[in-house]
């Protein structure tokens, strides 16, 4: 948000630099700046006028075509084209790594990278899986009291900067608007269900602090 008081300050010169082509400013500064010039008493033509409003609405329809891509970038993009390479989607990988830790969610990325003949970073994407599962258990278990009421629960931020991790290598190394078949969750299934046991007989010492392992550690005898 643009703070009109500060602009204020501004000598006009320097407000003037916000009205020319080519300037770095937000289409809010720049609607800020004119409007302070006129309060002034600067008299701008019907042209000046109508160039600084194409310049505000350049930069607006910049701004809308930048947060397109950004959104695009982010986003799965799952064809039916059957020669499309099948992937699991990102999705699958980040619900994965909330509720069953970011091992599951690696694996099923790096299955991903193989696929892309991308081998190192998969290697990497297995290791960051492991070392955040140990890193985040030593963080929560050692630094952190869970017998103690508060409204604000640090397992869940750490948690999901797990996922996050994996979903911002996932953006990073895949090709970007990469189109592909989503695979069966038929092996994600399978390793959460492998994960779930784990956290069944393995909760005190390594899954006290995912939300769905207490929920199975209800059903313990």
């Amino acid at each position: 948000m643009v703070n009109k008081n500060i602009l204020r300050k501004l000598s006009n010169q320097e407000l003037e630099g916000y009205l020319k082509e080519g300037n770095r400013f937000v289409p809010e500064a720049v609607q800020a700046a004119f409007e302070i010039l006129e309060e002034r008493g600067h008299t701008f033509s019907e042209i000046e006028k109508t160039a600084v409003q194409q310049l505000i609405q350049h930069k607006k329809e910049d701004e809308e075509a930048k947060h397109t891509e950004e959104v695009e970038t982010w986003k799965d993009h799952i064809t039916q084209d059957s020669k499309a390479i099948r992937l699991y989607s990102r999705m699958t990988i980040f619900v994965s790594s909330v509720l069953f830790s970011t091992i599951p969610g690696a694996i099923l990325l790096a299955l991903n990278l193989i696929r892309l003949k991308k081998y190192f970073p998969a290697l990497l994407t297995v290791v960051f899986g492991f070392l955040f599962f140990i890193f985040q258990a030593y963080v929560l278990i050692s630094r952190f009291d869970f017998g103690t009421t508060s409204s604000y629960s640090p397992e869940i931020g750490v948690v999901a900067a797990g996922a996050l991790g994996l979903l911002v290598i996932s953006v990073v190394v895949t090709p970007k608007k990469l189109h592909y078949q989503a695979e069966s969750y038929m092996f994600p299934v399978i390793l959460c269900v492998v994960t779930a046991v784990l956290m069944y007989f393995y909760f005190p010492e390594w899954f006290s602090y995912y939300p769905f392992a207490r929920a199975i550690h209800l059903f313990r005898p």
